[in-house]
């Protein structure tokens, strides 16, 4: 950066030199001080980190003697010192309020000091008013560059920790499964504490809103078929937290499953987004959970199977005109499924219980002492639930 004007011209370099000696019994004060103020930076018996205070310290003095000797000199190495210090904090998880405390505080013990060492030396008030300022100004230049450094590491860091929670999911969803030992490395990395089970969840193309997820929840929205994975899916407020941040999208919550099958929940989410986007239309949006849909999700996974087994069982229903297949499939299907009187079914077929008995008479004409055998009646209700479908 280039120099301004300086603000302190009273400072000549003849005072800045009678001020030197002075400077090193400074240095120690403002560590003292440091360490006695700020419980991030007290860690006694650390000597390496002893001296990495020592010397941002002793960088931030002779940075500053320089910087008031000569102000018409480029400030790039002052911004360059403390751009790296405010690197180096990012890098170690310190918070930059903690690293602007310790300014301040140097700060303020380098203004109390060097008034007095003017005072001392009989230097003029202009004298000791233009330090004072220089001081501050200084202040404000090396805060800059050190919460650039300190953004900029935080972004880098941010940026490498998302880049190792997108190689997690992809990991986890790797066939066949990944050993564990490369999971528990890699989730070690990212941060990402290894859960007993997951759910993984299949989204649509793009929502209204980016999802507001827990830190926990493994994300991949920028994929052809955006996903996501779920730790412990099935604890206490999991599912209300997943309907509130995918409000708006249309998604599938595949089955609960441990760590090494989360590519089967995958598999089966993708099923079931299937399934959300035809029952939903072109422009539905929800939650789709795969484990109150199982037998939907078993049917759809094996429709020629489906259709060779209603050929066989709804033969019964072949000769007549369609409206009337129709009307007595459906029938059949809620009697199935429910097993009760006639007002019931009539009920949630929104039609005249006449109508039902009518139909259940015709039903049981065609399909005689079949409807006796549960294991023929279960194979009605699936490929009727499928034909439904």
């Amino acid at each position: 950066m280039s120099a301004p004007p300086a603000p302190w011209p009273a400072l000549s370099r003849e005072v800045v030199d009678r001020l030197k000696p002075y400077m090193a019994a400074i240095s120690e004060e403002m560590i003292e001080e440091i360490y006695a103020g700020i419980a991030e930076y007290a860690r006694p018996g650390d000597e390496a980190y002893g001296h990495h205070i020592r010397l941002g310290v002793e960088q931030a003095v002779q940075q500053f003697m320089v910087w008031v000797r000569e102000p018409e000199k480029s400030r790039e190495r002052v911004a360059e010192v403390f751009h790296t210090l405010g690197k180096v904090e990012a890098a170690e998880g310190r918070s930059l309020d903690s690293l602007q405390q310790a300014m301040r505080t140097a700060s303020r013990i380098a203004c109390r000091r060097l008034t007095e060492e003017c005072e001392r030396l009989n230097l003029t008030t202009r004298t000791v008013g233009a330090l004072a300022e220089a001081i501050f100004v200084f202040l404000d230049e090396i805060a800059a560059a050190a919460s650039e450094g300190y953004a900029k590491m935080r972004a880098r860091s941010a940026g490498e920790m998302e880049r190792r929670r997108l190689r997690l999911l992809d990991l986890l969803l790797a066939e066949p499964a990944a050993p564990r030992d490369a999971v528990a490395e890699l989730a070690r990395l990212a941060q990402w504490q290894v859960p007993r089970t997951v759910a993984a969840v299949a989204l649509d193309e793009a929502g209204f809103q980016m999802p507001a997820l827990p830190a926990d929840v493994l994300s991949d929205l920028g994929r052809a078929q955006p996903c996501l994975i779920v730790p412990d899916p099935d604890g206490p407020g999991r599912p209300q937290m997943l309907d509130r941040a995918l409000r708006g999208w249309r998604a599938a919550v595949g089955p609960t499953m441990p760590v090494s099958r989360a590519a089967r929940s995958l598999h089966w989410a993708r099923l079931g987004l299937q399934l959300a986007r035809r029952d939903a239309g072109a422009n539905g949006s929800g939650v789709f959970r795969c484990q109150d849909h199982m037998i939907d999700l078993i049917v759809h996974n094996s429709e020629e199977l489906v259709d060779l087994l209603a050929a066989t069982r709804l033969a019964p229903l072949a000769d007549l005109r369609p409206h009337q297949r129709d009307r007595l499939s459906e029938t059949l299907l809620a009697w199935l499924q429910h097993s009760r009187g006639a007002p019931e079914i009539a009920a949630r077929l929104h039609v005249h219980p006449q109508t039902v008995r009518y139909r259940l008479r015709r039903i049981e004409e065609l399909f005689g002492d079949q409807l006796q055998d549960p294991d023929t009646r279960f194979e009605l209700e699936v490929v009727l639930r499928a034909r439904r479908d």
